[in-house]
């Protein structure tokens, strides 16, 4: 069983995701938005995939405030996690947002919110870890 790791500081998209990640997709889910956590669980290859928001409200990593981008660019500069595939999740879906996100971040891949498709959403999530 897949171990998802959502890093998510809404705790409703947090909920719902979980759900439809465990119910439609089967996998195991994990959730946290501690910046620590996340490196942790990431270095001992908890997660099969990472759903990163970009915007967090509350996240820290030594001290300084960071979002979904900065955490990536952590995970992917770090040869222990780098290859773990990271998909961002963001309500920012303006044009060009998803291509500027993933040149940043190094992020393997892009869902907007909502989630309305909800079979496409773990298709997606399944895609990527079969890549």
């Amino acid at each position: 069983m897949s171990t998802i790791l959502i890093v998510e500081d809404d705790p409703i998209n947090m909920k719902v995701f979980s759900k439809i990640l465990v119910k439609r997709g089967g996998f195991e889910v994990k959730g946290t938005e501690n910046v620590d956590e996340v490196i942790l669980m990431a270095k001992q290859g908890i997660p099969d995939v990472i759903l990163m928001d970009v915007s967090l409200a509350n996240s820290f990593y030594q001290g300084k405030a960071v979002d979904g981008i900065k955490i990536t660019q952590i995970l992917k500069q770090d040869s222990n996690t780098k290859h773990i595939p990271v998909i961002l999740v963001t309500a920012h879906a303006m044009q060009g947002d998803k291509e500027s996100f993933l040149a940043e971040s190094g992020a393997d891949g892009y869902i907007s919110k909502p989630v309305v498709d909800h079979q496409d959403f773990v298709d997606r999530i399944k895609a990527v870890i079969n890549s």
